[in-house]
């Protein structure tokens, strides 16, 4: 039976593009296949970004939501 991976955290909140989608791209590259990323940030950028680069990059945008300011996001890394 193979273990069960965390997802990993990673807080932006406070940061304006572009450091948000630099710090997503940076958490991605030392993750393994399937795992997956939970991203907050404050940045309202980051919501049309992170899904245009999710698509160029070929990782899967699970989810995204916002709630008091706050934007979340859970990406799989996928390539």
């Amino acid at each position: 039976m193979g273990s069960i991976q965390m997802p990993v955290r990673l807080d932006t909140k406070g940061l304006n593009c572009p450091i948000p989608i630099l710090r997503v791209k940076k958490a991605l590259m030392r993750l393994e296949l399937n795992d997956t990323l939970l991203v907050e940030t404050t940045d309202p950028g980051s919501v049309i970004d992170l899904k245009v680069f999710c698509r160029a990059k070929g990782h899967e945008l699970m989810s995204n939501s916002e709630e008091n300011g706050v934007f979340k996001f859970e990406i799989r890394k996928s390539t």
